[in-house]
């Protein structure tokens, strides 16, 4: 049987491995990184993926995100 601490383990491994899985770097199915923005469609420019590689958004399409805060997934 299973005691508290074996639960809790449990909980905060899921937790864990969801978090991980939200945060990995978009990779297309060929392994390139996606270089477009989800929200408009635009190539994002090479300086904004290099300062920032788990970008999905152009820094317009972000800074609308953000402004309306809907930054997290």
């Amino acid at each position: 049987m299973a005691d508290a601490a074996d639960n809790a383990g449990a909980v905060i491994e899921r937790h864990l491995s969801n978090a991980l899985a939200r945060h990995q770097l978009p990779v297309t199915v060929a392994g390139a990184m996606d270089i477009d923005c989800e929200d408009c469609g635009a190539e994002i420019p090479a300086q904004r993926r290099q300062a920032a590689p788990w970008a999905t958004t152009c820094i317009d399409c972000q800074s609308i995100r953000e402004a309306r805060g809907r930054h997290v997934r």
